[in-house]
């Protein structure tokens, strides 16, 4: 008679299940530092339980959710998972980017923090908290699956520096975090692919942060438009070295708007963005930022890889307002 297989002496069970405990304990982890932040928002209209979802940022009621969630609405009901219940006015809605910033009429014990999305690498464990469907503070987990991305935003605009990943999203997880192992706020997520599976979409964080920025200190986003859609990619050492920045990604050029400033002023599809005013343009959440409302109609600087060479070119920023 064979006696039955015993595990626990068995080096490679051991170390999957050694492993296995790690993920769930990271996972676990992060979603008890946000799971408390992570709220339920209502608009007036709604009857159903549960439109939306949101994160608080701040004690003093700031919550971050998706422009779609809260639509046109002036006021909304925050729900947090401990039954505390609030009215929230619309601070502003960024449209173009998906993301609305609310204040509370009630402060919040539990925060959640912004995290930096430029840190994150493809394959990392992304972890989305929601109300899909109506279930509420629902966990679902999977990796980052690609950086960079663009997609059409409600306005015909892409959001460019979008976060995909496999994470199970469904209608009602819009406006709920994106979450990194280390209990850090990733992304926003926004979007899912009808009829795909495991294709999801988030506002990466940093995008967020310029926004809220934003709405705080105008009530409305001010941009700098220069007529082009963009592509984070890896820099290479030559080029970095050449043109005397110590950086290993940068911009690179998909779309021009017809006559846009950066078409008038010669750019090209395919041409590199290495810097704007001599700041570094690492990615596209860079861009957005330097693009600021003070860079309005004011000539602005860019050194380019066009060409195969590394040339100047100077662009007139338009204004495109939110």
């Amino acid at each position: 008679m064979l006696d039955r297989a015993d595990n626990t002496n068995n080096p490679e069970t051991s170390t999957d299940e050694t492993l296995l405990d790690a993920y769930s304990s990271s996972v676990a982890n992060a979603v008890e530092t946000v799971g408390p932040a992570v709220c339920r928002v209502e608009t007036p209209a709604e009857k159903r339980a549960g439109l939306g979802s949101g994160v608080v940022i701040s004690s003093d009621g700031l919550v971050v959710t998706n422009s779609h969630v809260v639509g046109q609405a002036n006021t909304v009901r925050v729900i947090v998972p401990d039954g505390s219940t609030a009215e929230a006015r619309v601070l502003g809605r960024d449209p173009d980017t998906d993301i609305a910033l609310l204040r509370a009429n009630s402060n919040f014990g539990a925060v959640a923090e912004l995290g930096d999305s430029k840190s994150l690498r493809r394959g990392q464990i992304a972890i989305a908290i929601g109300n899909p469907l109506g279930f509420d503070w629902t966990v679902t987990t999977g990796v980052v699956s690609a950086l960079g991305r663009s997609m059409r935003a409600s306005t015909g605009r892409l959001i460019d520096d979008v976060i995909q990943t496999d994470a199970a999203l469904n209608p009602g997880n819009s406006g709920g975090p994106l979450v990194a192992t280390n209990g850090k706020v990733i992304g926003i997520n926004t979007a899912v692919i009808r009829g795909a599976q495991g294709i999801a979409f988030a506002v990466a964080a940093n995008t967020a942060r310029f926004v809220i920025s934003e709405i705080m200190r105008h009530g409305r986003v001010r941009r700098a438009f220069i007529g082009i859609s963009a592509d984070t990619v890896p820099l290479p050492r030559r080029t970095a070295l050449a043109a005397g920045i110590a950086a290993t990604s940068t911009l690179r050029v998909r779309s021009l708007e017809n006559d846009g400033p950066a078409a008038q002023a010669g750019i090209s599809v395919g041409d590199l963005i290495l810097a704007v005013d001599g700041h570094p343009v690492t990615g596209v959440d860079d861009l957005i930022r330097l693009l600021d409302g003070e860079r309005i109609g004011r000539p602005v600087g860019l050194k380019l890889v066009h060409a195969a060479r590394i040339s100047l070119r100077t662009v007139t920023p338009i204004a495109r307002v939110s």
